[in-house]
C-alpha cells in the first residue's frame, strides 16, 4: 500500500453515455408479476414501483449535480482506499469541528439539507456559537470512495479511517453524528476515543435484550411498543441476512437493472408501513449515486465483514447522545444504558423515521446543536 496523503479537490461529472444508458434501462424495464393484492406485504409492490421507475427516467441528474458541486469536494487515500468527501469550512473562527456520517444505503446526499444551517446558523435561526465546519465523507465503498480495494471493512475500521481524515485536514477535535451505518461508526468512534474526539451523536444506540429477566423487570410501557417495532422489523428487514452472506449474489441483480436497485432500496420508504417521509426526488438522488457509481456490491459487503469479524461486543465507554425519532428504531434506555457507560444526551424528535436528515433536516440540526451544548459544558 502506499502512503499517499495528498488532498486532491474533486468534482462529479458524470459522462452523458451514464445517463442515457441509465433512461434506456429503466425504458426497458420488465417487472415482476404482482403479488395478489399488490400491496407491501410481500415487499415493493408494482403500484409503487412503477411511477418511481417513470420518475427516475425523467430525473434531472445535472441538476442534483450541480447541488452537489456546489460544495467543495475532495479525494484522498487512507489505508489504501480512496476517500472522496465534502469539507465546508464555516465562517465563523473556532466553529466546532463535525464528522457527518451517512446512512447505509446512503450517501452523502443524506446531508445536503443540513450543510447550509450548520455552517451559517445565524442565517438560519441559529447563534453565531452553534455554527459547524463539516467534514462529510463517502464511506469506502460507498458513492465515490471506490473502489473499494480489499477486504475487511469492518465498522471499527471505517471509524479509524475518519479519524484519519479529520487529524489529515488539521482537526485535533471534533464531534460525529450520524444514523444507521453512521450511528454504528459514531458508537465505535466513541469506544476508540482518540485523542480530541468529543463525542457522538447518533440517531440509534442498537441495543437489545439479552435474555436476562431482570432486564425486562425495568422496562417502561412505551418500551414494549418499542420492542414490538424491533420484531417488525426483524420480520421485514431480510437484506441483512442477504448481505451478510451472499452480498455478491444480489448486487449482480442490482448493478444490471435500475428498477430492481430501487426495489432493493425500500428501507428508504420504511418498507412501506406509510411512516415515512423521504421524498421520491430523495430517493432517486441517493439511488442515481449508488446506480452511476456501480457500489451495489460494495455498499452491501458492510454487512458480510461484520457478520465474519469475529468481534465480541463491548461497552462503550465513550461520549455519546442519542436523539429517537418518533418513527424511527426506538432506542430502549435499560439496554442502551447497560450497553454504552456514558450517554450524556437523550433527546426525542417527532414526525420522522430512520432518515431523519432526509426526512425532517431542521429538527437534527437542531438535536445537535443541543448535544454539541451539552458536550461544551462538561
Amino acid at each position: 500500500m502506499t502512503n499517499n496523503t495528498t488532498i486532491t479537490p474533486f468534482r462529479i461529472d458524470i459522462p452523458q453515455a451514464d445517463i442515457d444508458d441509465l433512461r434506456e434501462r429503466l425504458a426497458r424495464t420488465r417487472l415482476p408479476q404482482p403479488a395478489p393484492g399488490d400491496d407491501w406485504s410481500y415487499g415493493m409492490p408494482n403500484h409503487y414501483l412503477t411511477p418511481l421507475v417513470e420518475a427516475w427516467r425523467g430525473f434531472d441528474w445535472r441538476a442534483q449535480e450541480a447541488r452537489l458541486n456546489a460544495y467543495p469536494q475532495f479525494t484522498t487515500e487512507i489505508d489504501g482506499q480512496t476517500i472522496h468527501f465534502l469539507h465546508v469550512e464555516s465562517q465563523v473562527p473556532d466553529a466546532t469541528p463535525l464528522l457527518l456520517v451517512h446512512s447505509y444505503p446512503g450517501t452523502v446526499a443524506d446531508f445536503l439539507d443540513m450543510i447550509d444551517p450548520l455552517v451559517d446558523p445565524v442565517a438560519h435561526g441559529g447563534r453565531a456559537e452553534d455554527a459547524f465546519s463539516l467534514v462529510i465523507p463517502s464511506a469506502p465503498g460507498f458513492g465515490f470512495s471506490t473502489p473499494l480495494v480489499d477486504r475487511g471493512w469492518t465498522i471499527k475500521r471505517v471509524a479509524e479511517t475518519y479519524d484519519q481524515l479529520m487529524r489529515r485536514l488539521g482537526y485535533d477535535r471534533y464531534l460525529s453524528h450520524g444514523s444507521d451505518m453512521g450511528a454504528l461508526v459514531g458508537r465505535e468512534l466513541a469506544i476508540l476515543s482518540p485523542e480530541g474526539f468529543l463525542g457522538a451523536h447518533v440517531l440509534q444506540l442498537f441495543a437489545f435484550p439479552s435474555g436476562d429477566p431482570a432486564e425486562f423487570e425495568k422496562l417502561e410501557p412505551a418500551d414494549y411498543a418499542a420492542l414490538e417495532h424491533m420484531q417488525w422489523f426483524q420480520s421485514v428487514g431480510g437484506y441483512n441476512a442477504f448481505n451478510a452472506s451472499r452480498p455478491q449474489t444480489v448486487a449482480a441483480a442490482l448493478s444490471d437493472s435500475p428498477a430492481g436497485q430501487l426495489a432493493w432500496n425500500e428501507l428508504f420508504q420504511s418498507f412501506g408501513n406509510g411512516t415515512s417521509r423521504v421524498t421520491d426526488e430523495q430517493l432517486l438522488l441517493e439511488a442515481s449515486i449508488e446506480w452511476f457509481t456501480n457500489t451495489s456490491a460494495s455498499v452491501g459487503r458492510y454487512h458480510f465483514e461484520e457478520a465474519h469479524s469475529g468481534a465480541e461486543p463491548v461497552v462503550n465507554p465513550g461520549v455519546v447522545g442519542v436523539t429517537v425519532f418518533e418513527h424511527d428504531f426506538q432506542t430502549i434506555k435499560v439496554f442502551a444504558e447497560r450497553d454504552n457507560a456514558n450517554i450524556v444526551y437523550w433527546g426525542r424528535g417527532t414526525d420522522a423515521g430512520h432518515y431523519a436528515a432526509l426526512e425532517a433536516p431542521d429538527a437534527v440540526v437542531a438535536e445537535l446543536r443541543a448535544f454539541a451544548e451539552v458536550v461544551a459544558r462538561r
